[in-house]
């Protein structure tokens, strides 16, 4: 069979299965813009399902292998689709079959300037601040990101230059199918234990997402774990970016006053280059802001561009997301579902003045919430006030025996309620003026913003 990069070139009509995940969507949007013609099925009636079907994809609700017609060159899959699934054994049995990451990787390939953004937190954030400084100094980025950004309403864009800010998940080692030419690590924490067994296998992984790629490795020298992965590689420009003097790219000066604002001075080799302000809570989007400033000016923009497109730069979808402010209660939306993620969103809610902060937390995978308890159960204790839901068990069966009560009984001013309409019936009665209700997790928990907003638009 030919190889991806190939059927690429000489195929017009390709099918997703899962067409409506945060990973598929922009890579079908970014296919549509390049004159594809795009079909796709999804079990889960989403935002971003109607979206790529208003986009011009033509969409099936459910899976079956009758959605795939005679038409079809190649099929695309997401790793979260089950094994058995009809539509993907039929597909695999009769067309040329990749999973999304490979079809990343080919599409990594055609860029000269591809961005591969890595990191076990803020990949997000990172990716979507590079996209918005490039599209506002004029470069046309094309970007593949996991979370809707406001500048292109969209997970992804089609750009004419050759500049690619791509999203490069560790999960599954799906990076390692990508040959950036500018890598940025963000950092490595230890999660996806389920998949890389320990730190360590994280480390290798990502080194060899590294050695992969072709020109400058950008890293976050105030991570010790990805300074000890970094050593001894070579053939490539290593840029270090920190708070320290050591740094090439170093935050100095450094102002988190709370709320949505901070400030930062940038210094390049020792010197001062430019003042830069946040519209974004917490002290973990100065480094965000920081590896996208670098990423930024090494591929040709402006220092007064950047600053002006970090500080117009409101947050990703589903970061630090303002859901809207009713009766006085505020709901924001977050997809922090690892411990450290969680700890850095709910210490910025905690200094922005509220009255209470409520701590709505779905757990994603039995295995993750297994591995990570203790610490899901520290973080989570920093709110006023916390909530859990049941265990979405994603990818996974339940063979450990994890209940979403085993967290929550270890968090003082907690109750676990595993129905998200009931956890917005629980808020509704119980909320007050003045009060932050934050839903934590990268499942379906923040249908409880919008189930809430609902209910509170009709109290009095």
């Amino acid at each position: 069979m030919k190889d991806i990069d190939t059927l690429l070139k000489e195929s017009k009509r390709i099918h997703f299965i899962g067409i409506g995940g945060a990973g598929m969507c922009p890579l079908a949007e970014i296919l549509l813009s390049l004159g594809y013609d795009v079909s796709g099925s999804d079990n889960n009636d989403t935002e971003t399902f109607r979206k790529i079907e208003k986009e011009g994809a033509k969409v099936f609700l459910g899976q079956s292998k009758e959605n795939i017609d005679e038409n079809v060159e190649l099929v695309i899959y997401t790793n979260a689709i089950l094994k058995g699934n009809d539509e993907l054994e039929y597909a695999k049995a009769n067309l040329p079959t990749f999973e999304r990451a490979e079809l990343l990787g080919a599409m990594s390939r055609i860029f000269s300037n591809c961005i591969g953004i890595c990191g076990t937190h803020g990949k997000t954030t990172t990716s979507s601040m590079t996209t918005q400084i490039l599209l506002e100094a004029g470069l046309d980025p094309s970007a593949v990101i996991g979370g809707k950004l406001a500048a292109i309403n969209a997970y992804g864009r089609f750009g004419k230059s050759q500049n690619f800010v791509c999203e490069a998940c560790e999960f599954n080692n799906t990076f390692l199918h990508m040959n950036s030419d500018m890598a940025v690590v963000l950092n490595i924490d230890e999660d996806h234990l389920d998949f890389f067994g320990n730190l360590e296998n994280i480390k290798k992984s990502f080194r060899e997402f590294c050695e992969k790629t072709t020109k400058t490795i950008i890293y976050n020298a105030d991570d010790k774990n990805t300074v000890d992965m970094l050593k001894g590689i070579s053939g490539k420009k290593l840029v270090s970016f920190g708070t320290t003097d050591e740094c090439e790219w170093s935050a100095k000066n450094i102002t988190l006053p709370g709320g949505f604002s901070s400030e930062y001075d940038v210094y390049h080799n020792g010197e001062f280059l430019a003042h830069v302000e946040l519209s974004v809570p917490g002290g973990h989007n100065i480094l965000n802001s920081l590896a996208a400033f670098a990423a930024s000016y090494i591929s040709g923009a402006k220092t007064n561009s950047i600053c002006s497109a970090l500080k117009n730069f409101k947050g990703a979808g589903r970061r630090f997301e303002i859901c809207g402010e009713y009766n006085g209660i505020t709901l924001v939306d977050d997809y922090a579902h690892h411990p450290k993620e969680i700890e850095v969103t709910l210490n910025a809610a905690m200094k922005m003045g509220y009255k209470r902060v409520w701590a709505v937390h779905q757990p994603f995978t039995f295995s993750r919430t297994a591995n990570l308890l203790n610490d899901f159960a520290r973080v989570l204790q920093i709110a006023d006030k916390c909530i859990v839901s049941e265990i979405m068990g994603g990818r996974e069966i339940n063979e450990i025996g994890i209940k979403a009560s085993d967290l929550s009984s270890k968090i003082p001013n907690c109750i676990q309620i595993d129905s998200l309409a009931d956890i917005a019936d629980y808020l509704a009665e119980n909320c007050e003026s003045g009060d932050l209700v934050i839903t934590l997790g990268c499942g379906d928990v923040y249908k409880v913003s919008r189930m809430l907003a609902e209910k509170l638009k009709t109290h009095n």
